[in-house]
């Protein structure tokens, strides 16, 4: 849209659209204003269907004509009070931005000292008063349940936020920490380290059998060796993980890209976060720039008591 910013454009749009107003109103006038004298035959368009349905030339009816007349009266009067007619702001000066910012600044001045009230008291103690964990819920929807499900449970490639098991740590600070901050899990691809899709497979089934799941004994043993290799300087040489880093806990139950074999060798020849190949971009937007310290306070209290009532 570069190419469009001169002033000259405005003028060029403006006068499109008063040319069309008024020439809507000329061929109406034009076209609606000779009736058939009493007895005298009026003639067709030539327009001819089915054989026998003929369009007969008749003025339009008076009201659908006056009708019409109103509507171009209103535009004018629209486009004179509202921009409409190129960089020509309106009377009013109204614009959607502007309005936008009149609806926050009144919300704030509603709300504001709700929000204000919350973010003096510690998260923990936020997270465990009903009312604010209804505010937070009504901000988790608005802006987090597109990828997390508006019952947090999460769904392939977004993690579930209502269970213990965390990629950069669980406590209040570090919640709140993800949100404002957003984060960026990579997993790289590890082919040429594990030896191609054979080696990935190896490794797949010792991943498998780090969390006692049903594995092939003897590609765990072989896989062993290529995971300490190519896997532990991130998920450990336990595998139990990194959150420093977000490296995943890979001897417990949660798998976030599924647990089958060809999900690990996918994940293990292709990575993940490090392109639109696999499912998945292990992006976690930061929020900070869309919601000030207050709400992401009340977002993290709720999130984090999600996880505190699966405990009970």
């Amino acid at each position: 849209m570069n190419d469009f910013t001169h002033e000259a454009w405005g003028i060029y749009v403006a006068l499109i659209t008063v040319v069309s107003i008024i020439a809507c109103a000329v061929f109406l006038k034009a076209f609606s204003t000779r009736r058939a004298a009493k007895g005298e035959e009026v003639g067709t368009t030539g327009h001819v269907w089915d054989e026998t349905l003929t369009e007969w030339n008749n003025p339009l009816p008076r009201w659908w004509m006056w009708l019409f007349y109103i509507t171009i009266l209103f535009s004018l009067a629209y486009l004179v009070l509202y921009p409409g007619l190129g960089a020509y702001e309106g009377y009013y000066g109204w614009s959607s931005q502007g309005q936008y910012e009149q609806e926050r600044t009144r919300a704030q001045a509603e709300y504001g000292p709700i929000f204000d009230k919350y973010l003096k008291q510690d998260l923990a103690a936020v997270a465990a008063n009903p009312d604010a964990r209804a505010i937070g819920q009504r901000l988790f929807l608005t802006y987090c349940a597109q990828c997390h499900g508006s019952d947090a449970g999460g769904g392939r490639g977004f993690p579930n936020l209502r269970d213990d098991d965390w990629l950069y740590g669980g406590d209040p600070e570090t919640i709140k920490a993800s949100i404002a901050n957003g984060r960026n899990g990579v997993m790289p691809p590890r082919a040429a380290e594990v030896g191609g899709y054979e080696g990935a497979k190896d490794v797949a089934h010792y991943v498998l059998s780090l969390s006692g799941r049903t594995h092939d004994s003897l590609r765990a043993f072989r896989g062993k060796t290529k995971f300490a290799a190519a896997c532990a300087a991130c998920h450990g040489a336990d595998g139990k993980g990194n959150q420093t880093i977000g490296a995943p806990n890979l001897t417990d139950n949660v798998w976030l890209y599924g647990s089958s074999e060809a999900a690990l060798v996918e994940t293990i020849l292709k990575g993940r976060g490090t392109s639109m190949v696999t499912e998945g971009t292990s992006v976690m937007p930061a929020h900070r720039k869309i919601l000030d310290e207050s709400k992401i306070h009340l977002l993290a209290a709720y999130v984090y008591s999600l996880s505190r009532e699966e405990k009970k």
